[in-house]
């Protein structure tokens, strides 16, 4: 893009941001997140095998337990550990998951569709095509790790941080986040069709790349350096035709 060209997109963000667009939170005070803080009491080993669907399970230890295709629908964990745990397949829609650490976890297609995770903290986890769509997300915490294909349409979420993680085509379809940073990470190719933000911190995602929902980004701070990055596509969603 062109110094000219850019010029234009930079005006029309500008003009954007004085009624209240994008970089709306850079004005006014972006409210940052609150993030969990997990102390969970001395745990109890699960000796158990696989999950049952409605379980509950309160204070234990999930220490590399292969889950793999386990049926946890709609299970209660509360004060729980999973550490070096396999998830493929693990079926666990419904689910709440409350003061839980999940260390180290690992699985494809786990799902988590219309669940519950509040003062949740989660790390080094790998992860691909996580259903979390429909999910409520409350205080929680993602750091390090790589997830691929996360997909959080329709979900609501609210003082979610990722921290030094990479997150390869997020779907945040339809979502509502508010307070959510981005904080040392890597987001490559994500989707904000039609979602809703409020105090969404973009700045610290190196690359950010979004591939669609720009015009939706209202509620989003990010830096001049990212403006840049991003102005090709910003032009393309705006609907502006550079030429020469």
């Amino acid at each position: 893009m062109t110094p000219t060209a850019f010029a234009q997109v930079r005006a029309i963000v500008s003009a954007a941001v004085q009624h209240g667009g994008m970089a709306r939170g850079a004005r006014g005070g972006t409210k940052a997140a609150r993030r969990p803080e997990v102390r969970l009491p001395e745990l109890t080993g699960y000796d158990g095998e696989g999950l049952e669907p409605d379980g509950d399970y309160d204070g234990l230890e999930f220490a590399a337990a292969d889950l793999s295709g386990a049926d946890g629908a709609g299970a209660s964990f509360m004060d729980c550990a999973l550490r070096g745990c396999v998830l493929d397949g693990a079926r666990l829609h419904h689910a709440r998951v409350l003061d839980c650490v999940l260390a180290d976890v690992r699985g494809v297609g786990t799902n988590l569709a219309d669940s519950t995770l509040r003062d949740v903290e989660v790390t080094d986890p790998r992860l691909g095509g996580v259903q979390l769509h429909g999910a409520v997300l409350e205080r929680v915490l993602i750091s390090g790790g790589k997830i691929d294909y996360l997909n959080l349409r329709g979900a609501r979420l609210r003082d979610v941080v990722f921290t030094g993680c990479v997150l390869v085509e997020p779907d945040f379809g339809g979502a509502r986040l508010e307070r959510v940073e981005f904080t040392d990470c890597a987001v490559r190719g994500a989707d904000f069709s039609g979602a809703t933000l409020t105090d969404v911190d973009l700045r610290g995602a190196a690359p950010l790349e979004i591939t669609r929902g720009l015009q939706n980004m209202s509620g989003a701070v990010i830096s001049t350096a990212q403006l840049l990055d991003l102005a090709p596509t910003l032009a393309a969603a705006l609907g502006i035709r550079v030429e020469g």
